[in-house]
């Protein structure tokens, strides 16, 4: 998996905060690694959210091997927090498309459940427990 990370002329990309990014990606998506082939970061500032407090983003674009590109944005107050939010929000996303590709129906089910042979060794609410 392959990191690349962006800013634009409004945010000061030093190497303590490359690497602090660089880091937290690895570790958040280490458990996809194999299924991205590419992701890459894009820190800037947005101007029409400054009123809000919201004024830094972060996009992050993740190439999947065999399933595109897909891409999330989180605006907040600092740059860090930017980064956490769009990492937060493409795991959750991957884990809804990898979820969803590789759960087919047919998985088990309540019904597969074994059955006691007794029906009194089930727990069954007594008179007067709350």
């Amino acid at each position: 998996m392959q990191i690349h990370i962006s800013t634009d002329k409004n945010v000061h990309g030093s190497d303590a905060l490359m690497r602090r990014v660089e880091q937290e990606l690895e570790s958040a998506f280490s458990r996809s690694a194999e299924r991205i082939t590419r992701l890459e970061v894009h820190l800037g500032e947005e101007v029409a959210a400054r009123a809000a407090g919201l004024d830094r983003r972060c996009v992050l674009e993740a190439r999947l091997a065999g399933h595109g590109v897909v891409s999330v944005t989180h605006h907040a107050g600092s740059v860090t927090d930017a980064c956490h939010g769009a990492i937060r929000k493409l795991e959750s996303l991957l884990e809804s498309k990898f979820g969803r590709l590789y759960q087919h129906k047919g998985g088990e089910s309540i019904r597969h459940l074994d059955v006691p042979a007794d029906p009194a060794h089930t727990a069954a609410p007594t008179a007067g427990a709350h």
